[in-house]
């Protein structure tokens, strides 16, 4: 994709056609946004280093899920 990949993910965010992953954190409370996506299964196997990061810094609770949305900043929201 190349060249192409930063214009189509954002065209398919600004439709709502873009893969997104909430990401919420307990202790400390903090929601992330990561993506946009354009197809779900490069948002899966993108994920997981993220993950992997933020598991790292030590939450208490960790839970994710994947949503096809529009979304725009902020992408990290301290509660």
């Amino acid at each position: 994709m190349g060249l192409l990949s930063a214009p189509l993910r954002a065209t398919a965010n600004a439709l709502g056609l873009a893969w997104w992953a909430r990401v919420d954190t307990r202790q400390p409370d903090v929601t992330y946004w990561f993506g946009p996506y354009v197809r779900r299964h490069t948002l899966e196997a993108k994920l997981s280093p993220f993950l992997a990061d933020l598991r790292s810094e030590g939450p208490a609770v960790l839970e994710h899920r994947l949503i096809r949305a529009r979304r725009y900043e902020p992408f990290t929201i301290e509660h």
